[in-house]
């Protein structure tokens, strides 16, 4: 895979070569993964046409009268809504595909699965920073072109990032330049006009709003993502490999964690809390299957206590993947996530409480308790082993009883044989996992090695001798824990930094056009003292002062002096600045900082694939009373992930819909296989 990065010129020389930042693969790239996305980003597209053309058959439907006129509309939603439905599953086996991101080396390992990347639109920068700087900050936009530029190149890298840590610094990267962007140019009182749009992995339903915390909550899903992608790049045959698999799948549970820690009740239902914590368990269980690899990698020594150690490793594996099957199949989340996912999650279910089975059956019937052992070693760890004994007897009296001991052994043998079989018909119900073959000879082989051993220890006493396995309890010497990178707060250079420390010069701050002030010191006095570091302001003015009569005020910041900015100069700087000034004296550039109690009137649109009720920070109560800007009311502010039922006045710019009022609540409703129009509740 070759990574480039193209500039807006699209010019293939235009790439950047030195090293601001991190580039991304190319999108143009024939890779598996690459036409994957690609794929996605298709599907995408034609999802948002479907929806917009049912939401204007419905409200043609709501309009209209005409009873042919009606026929045709409703004979129109039916073909719409089975394209829909196609189009939904089309979305859904690319989230099955995971044997594109497997390791190409891997012949004896079960996949992983890993998580697909947003997509977003394009996004342009240009023209409302443009205006901003001009408005806000008295600044000719156009000196800020290369600043806008590199801006616009890195966001465009990021939606085709590499599978590697080059690629996870560049999502870093951007991730971190959101956050000076949203102090530099994203005032809570003032839009200006930038929409983010940014696509469902698992439905596809676009939403766009102009709050930035969207785009950067979509950045992190989008690094957590693609960590998945790399631990399934790992090859798990090797040590290091494995462990870099760990690593990486720690990091992505933990990326995604922070997620939904920080950003809570995002408006994109991938990143709702709800499936955030799925996800969350799903990757910390395919971590936990990695460990055991580990662990089980260099051969599982056929002793006592070893094969013990090995059947409470593997039924830790188990019950982490129950728990998250038991998460998938909850409403909503079962309605969005894969079929693919929660059959693997069971298959892994029932093949690992199988191995764990199998390694306590190997334990009990191939091993003898003999004079050198260590008794009290044994019955600890055959104690630990369960809840309570098999009819109550004490540990050790199992473990001496030569017939006990077989007994029980092949009941956990008969146990592993369900399971596996189990596992096998469960596989069997799945499409896209018989499309994994080394998943299916993973499983015939483990079914016909327990079926062997069986057949060695059947007897004609089986069924009066039978008894049911009792469960075996989960331990692990290592368990599978978020790590959250340091990449989530990685220090990167302010694209923005002419503009002066952020910490003054800000988009909260309301600031006055520059003034120029003519400074003519009288007798090496200039009439005022200086204080502050990087600007510095102005204090201890002399009111009879020429540079007060001029216009200089108390608290004024000082920016520039003579064609020197000194936006970042401390007051030693602009100091040597003023001490050499001749009698002609020297121009002087200063700002004021203006009242921001009386903050501009709040607007935001947002869309979300033709929902009337998205999830946006403010919005303007839309009607009659808009055409009378007298009589328009404003809605109280709103947080970026503020919304809900307290904002029952709030509406939003989309596209028409149907009237669903008579439905009664949101919450009332039924949950559809696919949202009849993007206003249902449930989806969210």
């Amino acid at each position: 895979m070759t990574d480039a990065i193209f500039s807006n010129g699209l010019k293939a020389n235009g790439a950047v070569e030195n090293g601001y930042f991190k580039k991304g693969c190319n999108p143009l790239a024939q890779t598996g993964r690459s036409k994957l996305q690609n794929q996605r980003a298709t599907l995408n597209q034609q999802i948002i046409k479907q929806m917009r053309m049912r939401a204007g058959a419905e409200n043609l439907l709501r309009a209209s009268s005409n009873n042919k006129v009606r026929e045709s509309v409703l004979l129109e939603l039916s073909f719409v809504n089975s394209n829909l439905q196609l189009l939904m599953e089309q979305l859904e086996g690319l989230n099955s595909s995971v044997e594109v991101y497997q390791n190409v080396q891997e012949s004896a390992s079960i996949p992983l699965i890993p998580l697909g990347l947003k997509e977003t639109k394009d996004v342009d920068y240009s023209v409302p920073f443009k205006d901003f700087l001009l408005e806000h900050y008295s600044e000719d936009g156009h000196d800020f072109q290369d600043e806008i530029s590199d801006l616009m190149d890195q966001r465009q890298a990021c939606r085709t990032p590499s599978r590697s840590e080059e690629g996870i610094d560049l999502l870093a990267g951007y991730f971190s330049q959101l956050a000076l962007l949203e102090s530099r140019f994203f005032s809570p009182n003032h839009q200006i006009g930038i929409f983010f749009t940014w696509y469902d992995t698992f439905t596809g339903v676009p939403v766009c709003q102009q709050n930035i915390s969207l785009e950067r909550a979509s950045v992190l899903f989008n690094m957590g993502a693609l960590y998945t992608q790399m631990a399934t790049r790992c090859h798990r045959q090797s040590t290091s490999g494995l462990q870099d698999a760990i690593t990486a799948l720690q990091r992505a549970a933990g990326v995604l964690h922070h997620l939904k820690e920080t950003f809570t009740h995002t408006p994109s239902y991938d990143m709702s809390p709800a499936m955030l914590s799925m996800l969350v368990r799903m990757i910390l269980a395919q971590a936990q299957e990695c460990l055991f690899e580990k662990i089980a990698l260099p051969g599982i020594r056929n002793l006592f206590l070893s094969l013990l150690k090995m059947a409470r490793e593997t039924a830790k594996v188990s019950e982490m993947y129950d728990h998250v099957h038991q998460s998938m199949i909850q409403t909503p989340i079962k309605d969005n996530v894969p079929f693919f996912w929660s059959t693997m999650a069971q298959v892994k279910t029932s093949h690992y409480r199988s191995l764990a089975h199998y390694f306590t059956a190997t334990a009990l019937m191939d091993h003898e308790v003999n004079p050198s052992d260590d008794e009290d070693q044994q019955e600890k760890a055959f104690s630990q082993i369960y809840d309570a004994m098999p009819d109550s007897r004490p540990p050790l009296d199992i473990l001496k009883n030569s017939k006990e001991r077989q007994r029980i052994g092949k009941a956990h043998l008969r146990r592993a044989i369900l399971e596996h079989e189990e596992a096998m018909r469960i596989y069997s119900l799945c499409r896209e996992l018989r499309r994994l073959d080394i998943l299916g000879d993973i499983l015939q082989a483990t079914l016909k090695r327990s079926l062997a051993k069986f057949a060695l220890h059947e007897d004609e006493d089986e069924f009066t001798d039978y008894m049911e396995a009792p469960d075996i309890n989960s331990k692990t010497e290592q368990k599978a824990e978020m790590e959250v990178p340091g990449s989530t707060k990685v220090k990167v250079t302010d694209l923005f930094q002419r503009l002066g420390p952020l910490s003054v010069f800000s988009a909260k701050q309301r600031w006055s056009a520059p003034r120029t002030i003519r400074l003519r010191p009288e007798d090496r006095d200039l009439g005022f003292t200086l204080k502050g570091d990087g600007p510095v302001q102005i204090q201890s003015l002399d009111p009879l002062c020429p540079a007060a009569a001029d216009g200089l005020r108390e608290g004024d910041y000082l920016v520039g002096v003579g064609q020197v900015d000194c936006k970042w100069s401390s007051v030693t700087e602009v100091t040597r600045l003023l001490r050499d000034v001749d009698e002609s004296g020297v121009d002087i550039r200063v700002v004021s900082m203006m009242d921001t109690s009386q903050p501009l009137p709040p607007k935001s649109a947002t869309y979300c694939g033709g929902l009337p009720k998205t999830y946006s920070m403010i919005c303007l109560a839309f009607d009659d009373d808009d055409k009378n800007p007298k009589s328009r009311k404003v809605t109280k502010k709103l947080s970026f992930l503020s919304w809900g039922l307290k904002n029952k006045s709030a509406s939003t710019l989309s596209l028409p819909t149907a009237d669903h009022s008579a439905s009664g609540l949101p919450w009332q409703r039924p949950c559809p296989a696919f949202p009849s129009s993007y206003n249902d509740s449930a989806l969210y």
